[in-house]
């Protein structure tokens, strides 16, 4: 397919900052984004403001790709170098320096959005708020479109309290699930349902419960079961744990209800269902021949995505495959498979997670395939029985740390700041702890300052005067990156802590928590309304309230390309 050219217009003088970009840079004008998205152009439009401003306001298939973690996630997630992106933020003078960090990494089509949020708003289009939104309102699509059939929290409650036939499904991760619980219910992640429904209620007439924290998951979890042809009576917790919540009744908390293995039987009937329903949306099949010859094209590109669970696929899994449960998956397409107009080739080793998973995609309007093991099983069983060959999580392939970088042990740093015994001066030593705000406040070297990579320049004054400066964060890879920037901007001697906070906390080395010494505010994540359990009722009613208008601004923006399938047409 032909990609859309990249003109170079003149753009605004970026600000003075490390990393800052040229005065002379490609724009792209709205309409030609539009343009793209309707055309399936493979484009990826990237916001690089932290997530809380990023879920705040943006446009439907905007990825959030934060510039602090270019280093860390530009090639994995936009493993093309040439892929057309264009880079946004709301006037914080980030888009500049995000383009210059991604030219360096050798990325070559990239462009501004002319005027940015603000010039995206100002030529009529669509914002949404909250975060996997095209996840979100496709969900919300299936519910308009098949009536998906729900009960409400007090019609569960009461069927649990009579202590009737039913079964109930959380369709969230396991540590989601664990956080707080439907009373009885089962941990079965996403696209684990299909398989396993059957064997965790193989009575016909057991009343099968789908859940998750919201609705996307229990929309698309209750439909998955009512596409696949389940004879059990089948219906959605209407609006999650948000909704049990809202009616006064209690969660549980610490379950660990876990799905257990199936029958040969039970995962052939459900590879059956799961492929009769991938067909009839559209998915196609794939070789191992096939996999060889999409990677090999330099002009498309092709995400290899194993739907398998992350345990199952450290024990083994094909080589260049990714690992994405296919639940969290198709909830989370904006930040696994950020490039619009890619292609995606999922793998599973049943037949039924990756059907079930590719099914719904292809109603999102992907390219999606499903490796067909099976055919290459026949043609090539030599090849195909040792597809699954490789074992544990491959590392990610990053950009080289710059040169010069110096590092400091954590035993000398803990000298430094005195934790060993030595005699020092006050801020002779200050440590900046560039992980997240939530790691930060759990845990962190005693004295260590929060700050957001991209937010240098404006935390360092309000930091103690320093001779020295140390960076670290979980295990000091974005850190790395980080040690030239800071030292453009100070006099003072910069340095990296080798190994960061972890190899810190296994020496044995004293930490301290609490949401103090933050010199950056906490914008790098957007609360969820629907996890944890002391969200205000006001946020879970207001979130409630603006999935119900998803459909609507669906409409309005227009460049989806959704289809749902078995839904009534004139």
């Amino acid at each position: 397919m032909t990609q859309a050219t990249l003109t170079s217009t003149p753009s605004s003088t970026a600000p003075s900052a490390p990393g800052a970009a040229s005065s002379s840079v490609a724009e792209w004008t709205p309409a030609q984004v539009r343009q793209a998205l309707l055309a399936g152009q493979e484009i990826a439009l990237l916001d690089v403001r932290e997530e809380d401003p990023f879920a705040q306001s943006h446009p439907l298939f905007a990825a959030n790709l934060p510039l602090g973690r270019i280093e860390l996630d530009a090639w994995r997630r936009i493993p093309r170098r040439d892929t057309a992106i264009v880079v946004y933020d709301n006037g914080e003078g980030l888009a500049p320096r995000a383009l210059n960090k991604l030219r360096e990494l050798g990325y070559t089509q990239l462009a501004l959005l002319q005027g940015g949020l603000q010039g995206w708003r100002e030529a009529g289009g669509e914002l949404f708020i909250d975060v996997n939104v095209p996840s979100k309102s496709f969900g919300e699509l299936v519910e308009a479109k098949r009536h998906t059939p729900s009960l409400s929290a007090q019609e569960v409650k009461a069927l649990l309290d009579a202590q009737a036939d039913v079964v109930v499904l959380d369709m969230r991760r396991f540590d989601e699930y664990q956080t707080m619980s439907i009373h009885t219910g089962i941990s079965v992640p996403g696209a684990e349902v299909v398989l396993r429904a059957a064997n965790l209620a193989p009575n016909p007439a057991t009343q099968i419960i789908v859940n998750c924290a919201g609705r996307t998951r229990s929309i698309i979890g209750t439909q998955s079961l009512v596409n696949a042809g389940l004879p059990n009576p089948i219906a959605a917790l209407r609006n999650g744990t948000i909704g049990w919540t809202l009616a006064g009744q209690t969660l549980d908390h610490g379950a660990s209800r876990r799905f257990g293995p199936v029958s040969e039987a039970e995962r052939l009937q459900a590879a059956e269902r799961a492929r009769r329903v991938a067909d009839g949306a559209g998915v196609k099949r794939a070789t191992l021949a096939d996999v060889d010859r999409f990677v090999a094209e330099a002009a498309r590109t092709t995400y290899l995505l194993d739907v398998r669970t992350p345990e199952e696929y450290a024990h083994a899994h094909l080589p260049g495959f990714a690992n994405a449960p296919g639940g969290q998956l198709v909830q989370e397409t904006d930040h696994t498979v950020p490039v619009r107009g890619a292609r995606i080739v999922l793998v599973d080793d049943d037949g039924a997670r990756a059907n079930m998973s590719a099914s719904w995609l292809a109603q999102m309007n992907w390219d999606v395939w499903v490796l067909d093991l099976a055919a290459d099983a026949q043609q090539l069983p030599a090849a195909a029985a040792n597809a699954f060959r490789e074992t544990g999580v491959p590392a990610a392939t990053l950009p080289p740390v710059p040169a010069g970088v110096r590092r400091v042990s954590p035993q000398a740093l803990a000298q430094w700041l005195g934790i060993e015994g030595a005699d020092v001066q006050a801020n002779d030593t200050v440590v900046l702890n560039l992980t997240t705000s939530a790691n930060h406040v759990k845990a962190h070297i005693p004295g260590a300052w929060f700050v957001l990579r991209p937010q240098l320049a404006e935390a360092l004054p309000r930091l103690p005067v320093a001779k020295r400066y140390v960076l670290t964060c979980g295990n000091s890879s974005l850190a790395a990156y980080a040690v030239a920037e800071l030292q453009q901007l100070t006099s003072a001697e910069v340095l990296l802590l080798d190994g960061g906070n972890a190899a810190w906390q296994a020496a044995g080395l004293p930490t301290e928590s609490g949401e103090h010494n933050l010199a950056s505010p906490r914008i790098d994540r957007y609360r969820r309304p629907y996890e944890g359990t002391d969200a205000p009722r006001e946020a879970m009613q207001a979130y409630l309230d603006w999935e119900y208008g998803l459909v609507e601004q669906l409409g309005r923006d227009g460049t989806h390309g959704f289809r749902v399938l078995g839904e009534a047409t004139a």
